[in-house]
């Protein structure tokens, strides 16, 4: 595509030519141009614009008039129907044989108004906020512990170990052998933790696993005795307890 100004320079040139006596088609010749492409540059020139095609302005035959979306937006609001979401409204208003809008539309032009809101009676679903994150920046502020099975020289008999790990430097507050999963005896370890430790009220969170042992009643009535705060795993995620369950692993 040649660019205007150099079109126009052609125009200039071609126009002396055929006043100083020479015919266009000759002087189109001499310059390799044909009589035609030099018309449509004259036009261009003229309307002053290469690219004559108007924008295409679409509109949408079946669009709502100003009136119709207030109608709408009426019913979306009324006492009758502004506790439904218009996937409720628009097949009530059929069963009566009315038909103002789709449910998209309904949608559409509610969001439009920033009217899209919970709509109904009862509470609208609160999302689930995360769980608070426990963190240890000194000793004796956070203990984890879980039960491991000890294997014996009988198959099928075990003993077992329960192990308690101050999650801050990792040491190992307090552990017991026996013969049995107890929330009884776990309570008795976690009561010798904290004397031998000196641990006050509400100082220390103790994080589990949901085992029967960790939330039986026994052990929970002990821990509110001692002050310890209970923290516990969320159900069916396996990977809340990592560092008691990582140090057993060892």
């Amino acid at each position: 595509m040649t660019p205007i100004p150099e079109r126009n320079i052609v125009l200039t040139l071609v126009e002396e030519a055929v006043v100083s006596g020479a015919r266009q088609e000759r002087a189109c010749d001499v310059i390799a141009l044909s009589e035609r492409t030099l018309q449509r540059w004259k036009i261009d020139q003229v309307t002053e614009q290469a690219d004559r095609r108007t924008d295409r302005v679409q509109t949408h035959q079946n669009q709502l008039s100003p009136d119709e979306r207030q109608q709408v937006l009426a019913i979306a609001n009324s006492p009758e129907y502004g506790h439904l979401s218009p996937s409720q409204i628009v097949p009530r208003l059929a069963d009566d044989g009315i038909y103002v809008a789709s449910e998209s539309t309904f949608y559409r032009l509610l969001k439009a108004e920033n009217m899209l809101v919970h709509r109904g009676e009862e509470k609208p679903r609160q999302p689930r906020s995360k769980p608070r994150a426990l963190q240890a920046t000194a000793p004796n502020q956070l203990y984890s512990w879980d039960i491991t099975y000890l294997p014996t020289e009988i198959r099928g008999i075990y003993f077992y170990l329960y192990m308690f790990i101050d999650v801050f430097s990792r040491k190992v507050v307090g552990w017991q052998v026996f013969e049995t999963e107890s929330s009884a005896l776990a309570s008795e370890v976690m009561k010798d933790i904290c004397v031998r430790e000196k641990i006050g009220q509400n100082q220390v969170v103790l994080h589990s696993d949901n085992g029967s042992p960790m939330k039986g009643a026994t052990m929970l009535a002990m821990l509110q005795a001692l002050g310890v705060i209970p923290s516990f795993s969320r159900p069916a995620v396996s990977n809340d307890n990592p560092f008691a369950e990582s140090f057993l692993k060892r």
